[in-house]
């Protein structure tokens, strides 16, 4: 998995994960419960007024670092180094062939080389990380490398978020790798028994603003695509039909308290139009690849749990479809409540995948 850890050093224990998104920030933190098994610790969330983070860039410095030291104090942790992840939107990422047995210092010279002819931004103007994938598939004297760059202004943002709020940034991977990372671990069992590597799997993460598509095949991705919808869009049907100010209208739909009609006058046409994006996405994907099925369908992002979400998304797409929830096969720690983590699990994706980090 290519990330961008090694602008910061290498992860290593202790490490949480702290996913910034439009509508919050979340937090995780794992640990190694022995004999291969993991034990969620920690977690929690905090709320971002909006306009604080505003399609992956940090427009409030202030307001996201307070954020991120009240969900740290409220999660209990103790621990203070963490991984970030950066948007896809915001990383430029290429395979490149280079020479094998090159030494470090000669790639770091050659990954340089072939960077400055796909990156649009002067390389003093960059971060850059690379990954050296294997062997070339055609060529036993060549290996792949993952290149990865990044505007060093996004980066030192999200640095200076962190130790505002008295944390270390010692990790920064890319959003949708660590949601895969994450994904992969929770689903790798039922993915075994069903011939994961014959088949085609895609993951819907249904954000606040935006819904992330990744489809992989053999746990490699063959197609990504963003597009504009997400649970903003509820909140505003709510607005629009109690008269609510915005942060109460999120506020209500958080807690479950709104009127007897909701369900049927707001709730039921937002998850059509959210199937029909899906179904949408789904057959743009199929016009654009030379990929005619999908096997299986993930759901994630604090969106996927809404009261019928799944079925009506199964139904229309004739898909098998299922919510991923990072925590499966884990050990809880005694912090956790199970209860409640049951129907917030799919919006902590990225936060887990951050936190695995701190096992390799």
């Amino acid at each position: 998995m290519i990330s961008l850890g090694s602008l910061f050093g290498q992860s290593s224990p202790p490490l949480i994960g702290v996913d910034i998104s439009t509508s919050g920030v979340r937090l995780v933190e794992l640990a190694d419960a022995g004999k291969g098994v993991l034990r969620l610790e920690r977690y929690a969330a905090e709320p971002l007024p909006r306009g604080a983070v505003v399609d992956g860039n940090i427009e409030n410095i202030e307001a996201v670092s307070d954020a991120l030291l009240r969900v740290w104090k409220k999660s209990g942790s103790k621990i203070r180094q963490v991984a970030l992840g950066m948007p896809p939107a915001a990383v430029i990422t290429k395979k490149i062939i280079l020479p094998a047995g090159l030494q470090e210092d000669q790639l770091e010279v050659q990954v340089e080389s072939e960077a400055s002819q796909y990156i649009p931004f002067a390389l003093d103007e960059v971060s850059l990380d690379f990954d050296v994938i294997g062997p070339a598939a055609n060529s036993l004297d060549d290996m792949e490398v993952m290149l990865a760059a990044a505007r060093r202004e996004k980066v030192e943002d999200r640095v200076a978020i962190a130790e505002a709020a008295g944390l270390t940034a010692t990790v920064m991977d890319i959003e949708s790798y660590a949601a895969r990372a994450a994904m992969h671990r929770a689903t790798e069992g039922a993915d075994a028994k069903a011939g994961a590597g014959q088949r085609i799997v895609a993951l819907f993460q249904i954000g606040a603003q935006s819904t992330h598509i990744s489809v992989l095949q053999d746990g490699d991705t063959v197609y990504e695509r963003e597009q504009p919808f997400g649970g903003v869009q509820l909140t505003q049907d709510i607005v629009r039909a109690y008269g609510m100010s915005f942060e109460e209208a999120e506020a209500r739909k958080k807690a479950h308290d709104l009127p007897d009609s909701y369900g049927a006058e707001v709730l039921a046409p937002f998850l059509e139009n959210a199937a029909l994006e899906v179904t949408r996405a789904i057959q743009f994907f199929y016009t654009s690849t030379p990929y005619t099925r999908i096997d299986q369908l993930y759901l994630a992002g604090g969106c996927a749990a809404l009261p019928g979400l799944l079925d009506i998304i199964a139904g229309r797409t004739r898909i098998a479809s299922a919510l991923v929830s990072p925590f499966a096969g884990m050990q809880m720690g005694p912090a956790v409540r199970e209860q409640q983590l049951r129907t917030e699990a799919p919006g902590y994706l990225v936060a887990c995948g951050l936190a695995l980090r701190r096992f390799g």
